[in-house]
């Protein structure tokens, strides 16, 4: 069944593609209908099994005997939560798409097919198959932001392509080292965490580690390897960055909880305290340019570099606490996670926004617009709630994921962890006075009149923006699917 989950959005985007004679009428709704079926399949297979401390739906097939590799997939409390977050995303934008006339087919079958690409690097248990969905991915978001971009697009897109393809090769070379430091050699990562490698091989884990830090860093990103996520955002169409940051940025993140923490313990200790800086110094730059910034979307990629970095900053945080202190550890490992889920779903909301924002005005520049909120009221409630969850205002989901990984750092690094802290100050200062400028005030608009939301508009942003308050709320369905798997990976860690 796992299966039939990841392959359906592709098969959908072959039939698609056979069959040309279709309306961009029927391209869309099919386009809705296959993302809602599959939403219906990951939440039907969330309930039948809910995770666990192990893996379910396992599938284990000889695909490469030569070099063990296999087509080895399943879901546990790290990966659930994130194929859920993918699967309802999609929607989302399926959803928002309705309006998109520039040739349709083509559209929904790239989304289709990254659809499929997301959903099986999630799910991934065997390092090849996770590298050819990490590389695919690169592809499919390439073509989205080539496509239907906007003016500077084909710039945006080949700065994408060559930064996150330059980091999957330094991937592809870190598990090349892990298969040859295994005995036996293997890609699979559930048996590679059961050897553990690299313990003892001091110079040869620190190369690997490099290279896996690296290659997933480029793709989270954190700071210094960002640079390419203002301009890629910048210039997408507003479901491409819906899903590249919703998602696409959850790989690099996902990668550090699922193969290099678990994988390299003892390596990854020795050197957390350099994730721990690389995190603070994201969370506090990208703040910081953000509140700089007066175009609306670029605003929004750089808070993207501010949350990521709490991820980092817990995950490093946990390599440094000590080995009694397993309850911190397990708090943070579990703030991550829950931090990638709060992310997706506010940010993909805020971006959608943002092309709402250009539909109307034809530009992302925030002084061009203002009183918002007496021409588009539902425009500027969503907004205004995207902002508030972005802030991490307790009741949204962004105040329990950042919670968790301040009150789980704190054991391991308390002093990076107070400088963290900051961060909330400056996004908190940034969005209320974005709100401040485009929803009160005098009315203006480039266009005159500023539309309110379509219907289709707010039944995709809506319901991102629901799941926040929801999980918010009501927390623990969601810790309960996080937390035995978070435990599993600090007890690696022997605590």
């Amino acid at each position: 069944m796992l299966s039939i989950v990841v392959f359906l959005p592709v098969a959908a985007a072959v039939a698609l593609l056979l069959f040309p004679r279709m309306s961009d009428s029927a391209v869309r709704w099919t386009w809705i209908t296959v993302t809602a079926v599959d939403l219906l399949l990951v939440l039907g297979l969330w309930i039948a099994s809910p995770p666990g401390d192990g893996f379910a739906y396992e599938v284990d097939l000889r695909w490469i005997p030569s070099v063990d590799s296999g087509y080895h997939i399943g879901v546990d409390g790290l990966s659930m939560p994130l194929v859920a977050l993918t699967a309802a995303l999609f929607l989302a934008c399926a959803i928002y798409s309705a309006r998109e006339t520039r040739r349709v087919r083509s559209f929904a079958a790239l989304f289709l097919f990254l659809q499929t690409v997301c959903l099986g690097l999630f799910v991934s248990l065997d390092l090849i198959l996770f590298f050819v969905f990490f590389d695919l991915s690169i592809v499919g978001m390439y073509f989205v932001i080539a496509g239907w971009g906007h003016r500077n697009a084909a710039r945006a897109a080949l700065q994408f392509f060559l930064y996150t393809f330059l980091g999957s090769l330094a991937l592809l070379l870190g598990f090349i080292g892990l298969y040859l430091a295994a005995a036996p050699h293997t890609f699979d990562i559930v048996e590679l965490t059961r050897q553990n490698p690299l313990a003892g091989k001091g110079v040869t884990g620190a190369l690997i580690l490099l290279a896996l830090g690296v290659g997933l860093a480029i793709k989270t990103p954190t700071v210094p390897f960002h640079t390419w996520l203002p301009p890629a955002h910048t210039e997408a169409p507003a479901a491409g960055s819906a899903i590249l940051a919703g998602v696409l940025l959850k790989m690099g993140t996902y990668g550090f909880v699922r193969i290099v923490m678990p994988v390299l313990p003892g390596v990854w200790r020795q050197y957390a305290l350099v994730f721990v800086i690389v995190g603070v110094v994201s969370v506090i730059y990208g703040a910081l340019v953000a509140l700089a910034q007066r175009d609306f979307k670029r605003m929004i990629a750089y808070t993207s570099v501010n949350h990521m970095g709490y991820v980092i900053l817990a995950v490093g945080a946990a390599g440094l606490v000590a080995s009694s202190e397993s309850q911190a550890r397990h708090l943070a490992i579990t703030g991550a996670v829950t931090q990638m889920v709060s992310h997706g779903l506010i940010t993909g909301a805020l971006f959608l926004l943002a092309g709402a924002m250009w539909d109307r005005g034809g530009t992302y520049d925030m002084d061009s617009y203002g009183g918002l909120a007496a021409q588009a009221p539902r425009f500027a409630g969503l907004a205004g709630l995207a902002a508030f969850a972005s802030l991490g205002l307790p009741g949204f989901s962004g105040f329990i994921a950042e919670f968790q990984i301040f009150t789980g750092s704190l054991g391991g690094a308390p002093v990076a962890t107070a400088v963290a802290f900051l961060g909330i100050l400056i996004t908190a200062a940034l969005f209320l006075r974005v709100l401040q400028q485009v929803l009160l005030g005098s009315q203006r608009s480039p266009s005159g009149k500023f539309g309110d939301l379509t219907w289709p508009e707010t039944a995709s942003i809506g319901p991102l923006i629901a799941l926040s308050v929801l999980i918010g709320l009501f927390p623990r369905p969601l810790l309960d699917a996080i937390e035995p798997a978070a435990r599993t990976v600090s007890a690696i860690f022997g605590g």
